[in-house]
């Protein structure tokens, strides 16, 4: 991150430099807005995945079979979820319940949020490579992609005032 960025997260939220940066501050507002919704969507689904018992029950192994169903069986998501994701379901579960939820709140809170991205984009690749892709992912990872580039947990988060710090982690920029 440049020395104008580090500087500039800092005074975002004076009047002067909204006055200033009126179209920069409304698509601040608007990524911060997306971040927070974003992340209430992963929370509810982890949060939903640990109250209908994923992690205890073979829910998730049940919807790998139903779903090997409704594909070729020469496809590469077919073979994934024969080869792995059928015969590992329950660490499965546990990668895609605790990631949800862990992305939620640090996205939520803005703490290692850059991370808790990629955690995110992990999981969506999971569910792509799984068979699950089609049009509707799209704008998860374009969003997804939005919150690994910059750095919004410098825009309102504790990733704000980790940084300053410890300014040379990575974890929290």
């Amino acid at each position: 991150m440049s020395s104008l960025a580090v500087s500039e997260y800092q005074r975002i939220w004076t009047r002067a430099w909204i006055k200033s940066h009126p179209l920069r501050f409304s698509g601040i507002v608007l990524h911060l807005l997306l971040r927070t919704l974003f992340a209430i969507f992963w929370l509810a689904a982890g949060i939903n995945k640990v109250s209908k018992e994923w992690l205890t029950s073979d829910i998730l192994r049940e919807i790998f079979l139903d779903r090997l169903t409704e594909m070729p069986p020469d496809a590469f998501a077919a073979l994934f979820l024969q080869y792995f994701a059928i015969p590992l379901y329950i660490p499965v579960s546990w990668v895609i319940t605790v990631g949800e939820i862990l992305s939620g709140v640090g996205l939520l809170f803005g703490i290692c949020t850059r991370p808790s991205a990629a955690i995110s984009m992990f999981i969506l690749f999971g569910f792509a490579i799984g068979g699950y892709y089609d049009a509707s992912l799209i704008p998860f990872f374009i969003l997804n992609a939005a919150f690994l580039y910059w750095p919004s947990g410098l825009w309102l988060g504790v990733d704000r005032r980790l940084h300053r710090r410890y300014p040379n982690s990575r974890w929290f920029t």
